[in-house]
């Protein structure tokens, strides 16, 4: 009996040691698939186990946490006696702001517009920080050569182009390109790139309602109706001489307002104050704020101003967006709207914006006059969580004209064409 018990308690043990031997092994071939290392490797086990820690041994600080209610007295107590709480929460804000783009960009107040800044400012060169960390999510079209960008619109535009009829002064489209556009991933995919603090559902990008927006105005002697300004005035292009205003994108603001003036009879001011020099030094952090105070005030004191465009020349280190037009060659354009809306689908109430779907309309009854005379013309309408001033009037456009690599000469051409849209859609 002795030998029996002394055989089964061995071959107890080869069990146990293989049941071990299996499961250790089955656990190393799950985790060597792809799926669990992603989700390995973006954290969301740390960050599980982290969450489940801190709302088990500290649920008051977690309250106050997601309450946004930082510096409540139990919070500023834990930050100090238990220190790590602090620094989750700081880590869970710091991905939150990144995830957004938004952060405290405009508190209700709008005492700053860091965030703004930082998606649209950059160094010398023009915008290359807002490239980088907003509008760099583009397209392959739109981040390859001039060519290669040139070629990727005349694909997706050609057969679109030639349905594009115009009546009254907007485009009209037909049922076969209509129907198209109603198929929202199309519509995506072929006319817009959002940015990843962001998001756009077939609610806010509905084509009929875009294109039913009537945004036709009435040429009234005497009377200002377009205003042109440019939050960044500092702005130049490779050729541009040294202290010459003719050279800077205000250069361009005033070939724009002389076309609109003198050639389709349109009265016109354009602002030509500077907002991100500050003592004489570079500085955009608050370029947002200085120029939304000024424009504020020349809309109080010219009401009739009906359209408004804040003009800028794009940065994308190494990139040239240039084209072909009447035989000159011209800078390409980007339509560039601010949604007030994060990337969880979630309005940023801080950010109030209440013509985002009249603005929408204009740059996409704008893209489609453009694609349908000069189909290379425009990039993809970039869509970015912030609202950047485009809710001072209905019909506000934020324009991207050429890069930091265009020459003055291309930039000129380009607000011919430019003139010559704006007409179209705001007169016919």
């Amino acid at each position: 009996m002795r030998g029996t018990d002394g055989l089964q308690k061995v071959l107890y043990l080869l069990i146990i040691v293989l049941g071990i031997y299996i499961i250790y092994k089955g656990g190393s071939v799950l985790l060597s698939t792809s799926m669990i290392q992603d989700r390995l490797d973006y954290g969301n086990v740390q960050r599980s186990l982290e969450d489940s820690a801190i709302r088990t041994w500290a649920p008051g600080y977690a309250a106050a946490v997601e309450n946004g209610d930082g510096e409540s007295l139990a919070s500023l107590w834990m930050e100090q006696v238990v220190p790590v709480y602090s620094h989750l929460a700081r880590g869970q804000a710091e991905e939150e702001s990144e995830t957004t783009g938004t952060g405290s960009d405009e508190v209700p107040n709008e005492a700053n517009s860091q965030k703004e800044k930082t998606a649209k400012a950059g160094d010398q060169t023009g915008l290359e920080t807002k490239m980088q960390t907003g509008p760099e999510t583009k397209t392959q079209a739109e981040t390859g050569t001039a060519t290669d960008a040139k070629t990727q619109n005349q694909t997706d535009t050609q057969a679109e182009s030639e349905d594009v009829l115009q009546a009254s002064g907007n485009s009209v489209i037909s049922e076969a390109l209509r129907t198209q556009l109603q198929d929202f991933d199309y519509l995506l995919n072929h006319y817009y790139t959002v940015d990843s603090g962001t998001t756009a559902d077939a609610d806010l990008l509905d084509v009929d309602m875009l294109l039913a927006e009537d945004l036709t105005i009435q040429k009234k002697e005497g009377v200002p109706q377009i205003l042109i300004y440019h939050t960044h005035s500092q702005e130049t292009f490779i050729d541009s001489r040294e202290g010459e205003e003719a050279d800077s994108i205000i250069g361009m603001g005033n070939v724009l307002a002389q076309e609109l003036q003198n050639t389709y009879g349109y009265e016109v001011i354009h602002d030509t104050g500077v907002y991100d020099l500050v003592d004489g030094v570079l500085d955009r952090s608050a370029a947002y704020d200085y120029a939304r105070d000024a424009v504020e005030q020349i809309l109080q004191e010219n009401p009739t101003i009906e359209v408004v465009i804040d003009l800028h020349r794009d940065g994308v280190e190494g990139q040239k967006f240039v084209t072909e037009i009447d035989g000159k060659p011209t800078s390409m354009i980007m339509f560039f709207n601010g949604i007030s809306r994060n990337s969880q689908d979630e309005p940023l109430t801080y950010l109030q914006n209440p013509y985002i779907a009249q603005n929408l309309a204009f740059s996409l009854q704008m893209q489609l006059a453009a694609r349908e005379r000069y189909p290379d013309f425009t990039r993809n309408i970039y869509l970015k969580a912030e609202r950047f001033n485009l809710h001072l009037r209905p019909r506000s456009l934020l324009i991207e004209a050429g890069t930091q690599l265009n020459t003055v000469e291309e930039e000129k051409n380009a607000m011919i064409v430019l003139a010559q849209l704006l007409d179209q859609v705001l007169c016919g």
